[in-house]
């Protein structure tokens, strides 16, 4: 049976400090629920955010039989489904195991690990072996399954992508190499590609020892002397460090088509669907892609015909109509990315990205910026034509989408603490595509907030607190009254503020 779950502890961003262990491990899981005002919310873990289609489709099963149907993307590249009813433990829990999700009760909050969406895909070297291994040892060692649902392991595949994302244990892929790299510091470790996910584990293994006196969920928590301990003695048995700096920032897959050779093609003007009234039922007709097979999962009340009666749901998209023709597509396309606004998918938008996936490569990549990735190969036309009908579906497939960048946590009315809809209040502030990702939090916890550089705009009883961030240090807050006009305009200006 599914318990209840404490309220979390505050992020490290807020007045609350480091998040120690004093009030147990709070992460929701599939196991274990957190009450929210919209009902139960479970968390599943998908490591290194991929999904064969057969999973994705039991992902949809469950939030539409258990659940509100929706199916949400987190910045780990998870699954939450929200919604739920208290007492749908059992059969959650049934199905997610038959389905392979669930592969160690012991183990199931302990599974973060992020990985490059795009590794072996346009150039890159592949991960997928070392990702799996990496996630069968956590499953075997009897000491993982005490990490918190905080911690966090990243596979990078050379690009940086997550290598920026501050995780506690990450590998790097270099050559016929990796690199281990422990907390943020800037030291690594160069160890042979075939010892690091056993590496990668013995580090955890030893965080958790050093940690028992503090109490510190994640290697940034841990007293400084501490923490240069551990990273002492990882690379005692790891070979001599090198000086390699964490990336500052962590750059996403760009919407489009990904080329073999690292090329990437967007579709003018389709970076949203076509602009609907919220909450409207007669968004024009489109046209299913390639492979979207008018199929309903059992509990379902979102027939296909409907996948696209919602375009937006979360508001109008402001997309102006392209003025000039798109360009040829290219021969070939290794992988589509799409964003996904806010992180929410529908049953509609779900069951089209999984057909989508079943037809070429069986497979999606959830990121860690909630988007996702679906692996080719495609030929030119078959890229284009399955974005076209992802763009009809709402998801973002360019870079210029208003939307690309904006994040923001539930909000009110799913959450009790939140002091606004922050998700109504980003589409209403939406604007051109900045260069800098924006984040709305409801409350001082910034649930679900990005890592790296970014905009933090945090919802407070006179009004909203506007931060420029970059990696743990911000700089002095704006705050804007209740005037969405103001707000709409000091975000731009933020987002658009110069290296």
């Amino acid at each position: 049976m599914l318990a209840a779950m404490p309220d979390s502890a505050p992020s490290p961003l807020s007045a609350g400090g480091p998040a120690l262990r004093d009030g147990g491990d709070a992460c929701p899981g599939t196991l274990r629920l957190h009450r929210a005002d919209d009902g139960a919310l479970a968390r599943v873990r998908v490591p290194g955010g991929v999904l064969s289609a057969d999973r994705a489709e039991a992902l949809l099963a469950a939030a539409c039989r258990f659940g509100d149907g929706e199916l949400h993307l987190t910045s780990r590249g998870n699954v939450q489904l929200r919604g739920l009813g208290a007492e749908c433990g059992g059969g959650l829990a049934e199905l997610l195991a038959d389905a392979g999700l669930l592969p160690s009760a012991a183990h199931e909050r302990a599974r973060n690990i992020v990985a490059s969406p795009l590794a072996g895909l346009d150039g890159s070297p592949a991960l997928g072996e070392r990702l799996a291994e990496l996630d069968a040892l956590v499953c075997a060692s009897a000491a993982a399954a005490s990490l918190s649902g905080r911690f966090l392991f990243a596979l990078d595949d050379g690009r940086g992508d997550v290598d920026a994302l501050g995780a506690d244990v990450t590998l790097i892929a270099d050559g016929d190499a990796f690199l281990l790299r422990i907390g943020p510091g800037d030291e690594v470790f160069r160890i042979p590609a075939a010892e690091g996910p056993r590496a990668a584990l013995r580090a955890a293994e030893a965080f958790l020892r050093a940690a028992r006196d503090s109490g510190a969920w994640r290697v940034k928590d841990l007293p400084d002397p501490v923490r240069s301990e551990l990273v002492r003695a990882v690379g005692a048995a790891a070979g001599p460090a090198e000086h390699r700096p964490r990336p500052r920032t962590a750059k996403a897959p760009e919407p489009g088509t990904h080329e073999p050779g690292g090329t990437v093609e967007t579709t003018p003007g389709s970076g949203a669907a076509p602009e609907t009234t919220p909450g409207s039922t007669d968004a024009p007709e489109t046209t299913p892609g390639p492979g979207y097979a008018p199929e309903t999962t059992p509990g379902s009340t979102d027939a296909l015909p409907d996948a696209h009666r919602h375009a937006n749901p979360h508001g109008p998209a402001h997309t102006a109509a392209p003025d000039h023709p798109p360009p040829d597509p290219p021969a070939s396309a290794a992988a589509l990315a799409v964003d996904v606004p806010l992180g929410r998918l529908t049953p509609g938008q779900w069951r089209l990205l999984t057909a989508t996936a079943r037809r070429y490569g069986g497979e999606l990549r959830l990121t860690p910026w909630r988007g996702i990735v679906v692996p080719g190969p495609f030929t030119g036309a078959e890229a284009a034509d399955a974005l076209s009908a992802l763009a009809a579906a709402g998801l973002i497939t360019s870079p210029d989408s208003p939307w690309t960048g904006v994040g923001a946590c539930i909000g009110r009315p799913g959450c009790a603490k939140s002091l606004a809809d922050v998700r109504a209040e980003a589409g209403a502030a939406l604007g051109p595509a900045g260069r800098l990702p924006v984040y709305w939090s409801g409350c001082e916890r910034r649930c679900g907030h990005p890592h790296g550089e970014w905009i933090d705009v945090v919802a407070t009883p006179d009004g909203h607190r506007i931060s420029y961030v970059r990696g743990e240090r911000r700089d002095p807050p704006a705050t804007v009254r209740d005037d969405p006009a103001a707000l709409a305009a000091a975000v731009a200006a933020a987002r658009a503020r110069a290296l």
